[in-house]
């Protein structure tokens, strides 16, 4: 961990919760985990102290049930036989209703500061769909988003995003896979980028090397460093 941030492991309501944070932090990054993410938390802390040029508070949170907590509408398996649920709504409530409320208790400094939430994978899917229905969220950092999940292209064609920022990344051969569907996922984040861009929505889609799972916490952690960039991000924490 670097000097400068301190880790808290607490549990609220009923979550297992872990936070990683600079004294007086400027923004609030959120963050749903599995166990393997909480094992490297540490090395992604270390990297966005490095770079973040403003002290921070990442809270992460544990997700016990990937499928189903993560995705806000019912889908079939796509890889196992394990189906998807429509959980999100629920943790997104947890994240509006518990843990920002903590934070904005725990950090007086951060009453007015943004919020991003990010995560990698399906908790990248969460993050980039909770920022077009959830007002509130300043900024989304989608590190290798679930784009090809089933109805979700269509779903962004026709809404339009209420964060501010959205910063996406993939990596250059997640594309290259087997699975029909999860091959779309190249087309699917360019059309995402696009789509944002006729909006007018900043947005910044940045290709990193290798397969999915492939330095899952630095790409988490950079996909957080670009949602901190842009003027418009700027000005909402200069307010």
């Amino acid at each position: 961990m670097n000097a400068g941030c301190t880790r808290t492991d607490f549990t609220l309501d009923g979550r297992r919760c872990v936070l990683c944070a600079c004294p007086q932090p400027e923004v609030l990054l959120v963050e749903p985990v599995d166990e393997n993410d909480l094992a490297f938390l540490d090395r992604e802390t270390e990297y966005l102290a490095a770079h973040a040029g403003r002290p921070f508070a990442l809270a992460t949170f544990l997700i016990t049930d990937w499928n189903r907590e993560l995705t806000p509408w019912k889908a079939d398996a796509i890889f196992g036989r394990e189906p998807f649920g429509d959980g999100a709504p629920q943790t997104l409530a947890f994240v509006t209703e518990t843990l920002l409320p903590h934070l904005r208790d725990r950090f007086p400094s951060a009453e007015r500061q943004p919020v991003v939430l990010g995560g990698y994978s399906l908790a990248a899917f969460f993050a980039l769909w909770a920022g077009y229905v959830q007002e509130g969220i300043d900024a989304v950092a989608a590190a290798s988003p679930s784009v090809w999940y089933p109805g979700w292209m269509d779903f962004a064609r026709s809404h339009a995003p209420k964060a501010r920022r959205i910063s996406l990344s993939l990596g250059d051969a997640e594309e290259r896979t087997r699975n029909r569907v999860m091959a779309t996922v190249g087309d699917c984040i360019r059309e995402q980028a696009a789509l944002l861009d006729a909006r007018g929505v900043a947005n910044v889609l940045e290709w990193n090397p290798g397969n999915h799972f492939k330095d899952t916490d630095v790409r988490t952690a950079k996909a957080f460093l670009r949602a901190l960039e842009g003027p418009v991000f700027e000005r909402e924490t200069q307010r």
